[in-house]
């Protein structure tokens, strides 16, 4: 019994993964709650020191000069790695638009 409970679990966190995934955005123009909304593991508060450290150095030349701000550190860069842009426009995807009721009236 306990292993169908723990592989039926196992089974629902893996389908919620991509639930958790990072959301591709502009790391040059993005202001903060975007970037926090956008990238997994990163909080406002990173987002805000991502903003602050780009306002002082200029525009990120590549990913890897992200792992450069505080607080920012390889784990968190290498899981956000591919929806950390440099150009381009991003923003957070939609939210899922509700579904229909399944019984409506016809007119």
């Amino acid at each position: 019994m306990f292993k169908k409970t723990l592989c039926a679990l196992a089974l629902c966190l893996a389908m919620a993964l991509p639930a958790f995934a990072a959301t591709p955005v502009n790391i040059n123009t993005a202001d903060a709650q975007t970037i926090a909304t956008s990238l997994d593991g990163v909080g406002i508060s990173k987002a805000q020191a991502i903003v602050a450290y780009r306002k002082t150095h200029g525009a990120f030349k590549n990913v890897d000069d992200v792992g450069n701000v505080k607080g920012i550190g390889t784990k968190t860069l290498a899981r956000n790695r591919d929806a950390i842009h440099l150009s381009g426009s991003f923003a957070p995807a939609a939210a899922p638009k509700p579904k229909h009721a399944k019984h409506q009236k016809k007119q």
